[in-house]
């Protein structure tokens, strides 16, 4: 069967799932398969709960006509994903998105704006790699008038990748920071995989959004002739902090377009992501005032610098990601707090490689600078310099969990953040 042909099934049945756990009646099921399981298994039993059709690769499981049997599920997924692309005017706009701290806390941001004029699709949560973005695709609607498709990577050719699948001719990178050191080789490695959203623009004559605060940025953007870029201190929009307690607090200072931004978002490390989706509201023609009504309304989910209250206790949980940089940038943030009661919990960082034991040992010289009330490490890349640096250290997320019952009150703030597989969110459960 062709992808054309697969397409013209997939428009009576544009709802696509690959997890039976969540599949309705009426979805198209791609029987994925990966290193500790195989899709093709459940192929049966989807159809029994409803799916109108179950994609597969293995000719031992065609059970009937609504079996479709390709070479490959995945090459199938991600072309069915670049077709449906390509059946969209080129006038629309498909924003590419991607960097390694903020850049979907940056989606999100520019999703609401967008949406404050336009029927805007965006990525969901984080699906945002080899499988997420091909799904991300094919949830755009037909009448969609703006997209953002964000892109992860831990390697290079992965964002080129994307590009070829969702196309954008629009495309902002929030930062290259030392995540992923492992895959990437190296910070330069990083700028290079990430800098294939910018060789893709450049090639294919499309703008960028981008910091004119990053020199590293500029450098990567040679080329590209149609920039629009935002700042603290360069850019064609720029801001200044008004406040970052409780919240993060700014004002748009160029002529006509003075206001103040009180956002629901913690830390000044936010500043660039406030600034990227005041850009392109701009750009794309939506009123300040609707802008800064988006922003105000928009708070963090998903364990991303949430503030929490809990028993009493001030929580900023940010337990869904980190890497050198974005530690970096909180602890700085979190010390900076005025109270004398800060307690900073932070998990291991992987995906280091070589650079792990280094990028840890950083860390912890960083917190001996400023003053807690507490700290914990928990994760056995932070075991060595724990014990030399005398702070307290947990071998898990739940060994942390019964300190932190013990210990903590209602006086304390506490910041909580580490890799998703340190699972930090456990603590405070």
């Amino acid at each position: 069967m062709t992808i054309q042909e697969i397409y013209s099934i997939y428009k009576m049945h544009t709802s696509v799932q690959t997890d039976t756990r969540k599949l309705k009646e009426g979805d198209l099921f791609f029987a994925l398969k990966g290193e500790n399981f195989n899709g093709n298994k459940f192929a049966q039993k989807a159809l029994e709960m409803g799916a109108a059709y179950a994609i597969i690769d293995e000719a031992a499981y065609v059970i009937s006509d609504k079996t479709i049997l390709v070479p490959n599920v995945l090459k199938c997924l991600q072309d069915l994903a670049a077709y449906h692309r390509e059946q969209f005017d080129s006038s629309i706009p498909f924003i590419g998105i991607t960097g390694s701290n903020g850049k979907t806390t940056t989606k999100e941001l520019i999703h609401v704006v967008l949406n404050k004029k336009y029927k805007t699709t965006a990525t969901r949560g984080n699906f945002n790699n080899h499988i997420g973005v091909p799904l991300t695709l094919l949830e755009i609607p037909d009448n969609t008038e703006m997209a953002i498709v964000e892109m992860g990577a831990n390697h290079q050719k992965e964002i080129e990748a994307y590009c070829q699948w969702a196309q954008p001719n629009f495309g902002l990178i929030s930062n290259c920071g030392k995540a992923h050191l492992e895959g990437f080789g190296g910070i330069e490695g990083v700028r290079k995989g990430k800098g294939e959203l910018y060789d893709y623009i450049r090639k294919h004559d499309g703008s960028i959004f981008i910091n004119a605060d990053l020199d590293y940025l500029q450098e990567m953007a040679q080329g590209i002739a149609k920039q629009y870029s935002y700042g603290e201190f360069e850019g064609d929009i720029k801001a200044k902090v008004k406040a970052e307690e409780p919240y993060l607090e700014l004002a748009i200072i160029n002529a006509g377009l003075e206001c103040t931004i009180k956002t629901n978002l913690v830390g000044l490390y936010n500043l660039p992501n406030v600034l990227a989706a005041v850009a392109i509201g701009l750009h794309f023609g939506i009123n300040i005032d609707a802008i800064k009504e988006a922003i105000e309304n928009y708070a963090p989910t998903n364990n991303r610098s949430q503030h929490l209250v809990k028993d009493g206790v001030n929580i900023i949980l940010d337990a869904y990601n980190a890497n050198p940089t974005s530690t970096l940038a909180a602890i700085k943030s979190f010390a900076e707090k005025k109270t004398d009661n800060k307690v900073i919990m932070l998990g291991a960082m992987k995906e280091l490689g070589k650079y792990s034991k280094e990028e840890h040992e950083h860390i912890a010289l960083e917190l001996k600078k400023y003053k807690w009330k507490s700290i914990v490490l928990v994760g056995e890349e932070f075991e060595q310099s724990a014990k030399e640096h005398g702070m307290k250290y947990f071998a898990t997320s739940q060994d942390a969990r019964n300190w932190y019952k013990d210990e903590v009150n209602s006086q304390d703030w506490v910041y909580i953040k580490g890799s998703r597989l340190a699972a930090m969110e456990k603590i405070i459960e």
